[in-house]
């Protein structure tokens, strides 16, 4: 697996540096991974976190640069400690032993290598918990097909339907066809929703997309496509907690909170559409109370 950084293409960019020679591309990652923290999260869905939470583990670096991304210390300039694959798999089942009801692997694209080692030595070990690849959506096929058998739950947080969007606000250009490339890999894969008697989400497809200040024409045109992709396989989640973070200032309509009415009007045509299997929030969800704390 440490081949796939002599050369490396696991996202879309495809920057071909050779990582395990010292070289970064544009994520900025290196050979090692570098986890920003690990933790319980109690602000996922329902169905991920159980009675004590999902088991997070946050990655450093990013391969994409969201103009308003709440992450940006650990996406876009890297802080965070590093760990070998045996380290890893050690905060793995920590997490388990904590009550953990899922194992959140959050941006964890440029580490496919490492973490799918990690994921050998910890199951090996023990660890049994649904593993959640919980991902910015921007993805190759290439690199879900790799991930077959080791990932039970894909979490692909779905950003935009248009490119110029995804060139604006995230630095890339042709987000939007290689995430609904890769969404349609992930529903192939792990095939239709599987939930638990108590409602935890076992396997599948739990697509997020955060609704964007001045976007929402393009939020119902994402929805709409959904679900006439996808059908009731996928479960959706539709998040109204932006918050205008980092540089959203300097990107109107970024610059302000998104509106009751910009939010209520996509909820209203994903029920329109029929679509019942959706998760909606509520306007005490927005905040910067939200963020995790990466200090």
């Amino acid at each position: 697996m440490e081949n796939l950084l002599n050369h490396c293409t696991l996202c879309p960019r495809r920057c071909s540096v050779n990582r395990n020679a010292g070289a970064r591309g544009f994520c900025g990652a290196g050979r090692t991974v570098r986890v920003a923290r690990t933790m319980l999260h109690a602000w996922e869905e329902p169905c991920l976190v159980g009675a004590h939470g999902a088991g997070a583990v946050f990655f450093s670096h990013c391969t994409l640069r969201c103009v308003y991304c709440q992450n940006h210390t650990i996406s876009h300039e890297g802080s965070g400690t590093e760990m070998s694959a045996a380290e890893l798999a050690s905060c793995f089942l920590t997490l388990q032993q904590d009550g953990a009801a899922t194992l959140d692997l959050v941006t964890p694209t440029h580490y496919t290598p490492q973490i799918l080692t990690a994921l050998c030595i910890a199951r090996a070990q023990g660890l049994s918990l649904p593993v959640v690849w919980n991902t910015s959506g921007y993805e190759t096929v290439e690199n879900i097909d790799r991930l077959a058998g080791a990932v039970d739950i894909y979490l692909p947080d779905l950003k935009y339907t248009s490119e110029e969007s995804g060139r604006r606000c995230s630095a890339a250009p042709d987000y939007a066809a290689a995430a609904w490339a890769a969404l349609g890999a992930m529903v192939a894969q792990a095939g239709a929703v599987q939930f638990a008697a108590d409602g935890r989400l076992m396997r599948g497809v739990l697509v997020r997309h955060l609704v964007l200040p001045g976007h929402r024409h393009e939020s119902i045109a994402l929805v709409r496509r959904l679900w006439e992709t996808f059908g009731d396989a996928i479960q959706l989640s539709l998040m109204r907690q932006y918050t205008p973070l980092y540089r959203a200032a300097e990107f109107p309509p970024l610059h302000r909170r998104l509106t009751t009415f910009e939010y209520e009007s996509v909820v209203a045509a994903a029920r329109d559409l029929g679509m019942e299997r959706v998760y909606v929030q509520s306007a005490e969800a927005v905040g910067a109370q939200y963020v995790p704390d990466f200090t």
